[in-house]
């Protein structure tokens, strides 16, 4: 009779036992879900007056294109958005690949600005910008003085132009306009020079050769071509 009576005992002992775990579990519970309310309530009651404030000016900013957009614009622009989400996850990643490699190059990217600034600056002492804006202002004389019909013309002779500049551009022709030059730059004719030393002259094979050259030019200029009697 004993022992059934402790093992009763015993029995209920356990049970009051698990009751008063499942008690204190459901007021651990009951304290957790009032202090979350209590969170969400303050939460409600900061984001109340913020969310307010933001339709007001969302229903002011819409007021002011209401003319322009519609409810169905804006269905449509969100419903186009949510189609193109990947083309735009896409388009991120292109960017923040493009922001990459603009990180990576920027140091090289720097380093040839240098490289041209170096380059330019040596250009500018050696003198061809200098050249260039001599040339602008030679063009800007050229084009100045002549008119369109001089361009024209100057367009129809053109052939014949080159074709007297290369050959006015020989070795030999060259050679002969650079022997007259410094002949008469340095040469200097004698002022008492006589009829005897002319004659000399003309018995020199040189003078002969520069005589004959220059009869056959001006039989040339007359129009008579050499070998026409």
């Amino acid at each position: 009779m004993s022992t059934t009576t402790t093992t009763d005992v015993a029995e209920l002992s356990r049970k009051i036992d698990q009751l008063a775990a499942q008690v204190q579990f459901l007021t651990e519970e009951a304290l957790i879900a009032r202090e979350r309310r209590q969170e969400r309530d303050e939460l409600m009651a900061d984001i109340t007056p913020l969310a307010g404030e933001a339709y007001q000016y969302a229903v002011r900013q819409l007021e002011q294109v209401d003319r322009y957009v519609t409810l169905d614009d804006m269905t449509h622009m969100v419903k186009k958005l949510l189609r193109n989400v990947k083309n735009l996850e896409e388009l991120l990643d292109r960017m923040e690949s493009i922001k990459e490699f603009i990180e990576d190059a920027t140091p090289l990217t720097q380093s040839g600005v240098i490289s041209l600034m170096d380059a330019l600056q040596d250009l500018e002492h050696r003198g061809y910008f200098a050249f260039i804006r001599s040339g602008g202002r030679v063009l800007d004389n050229i084009v100045t003085s002549f008119t369109e019909e001089d361009v024209r013309a100057l367009g129809d002779n053109i052939v014949l132009i080159l074709q007297t500049v290369r050959e006015m551009t020989q070795p030999e022709v060259m050679t002969m306009l650079q022997d007259t030059a410094r002949t008469v730059r340095e040469e200097e004719v004698p002022e008492d020079i006589t009829w005897r030393a002319l004659a000399r002259q003309m018995r020199d094979p040189a003078t002969k050769k520069g005589l004959a050259k220059l009869m056959l030019t001006l039989r040339t200029i007359s129009g008579e071509q050499p070998g026409e009697h």
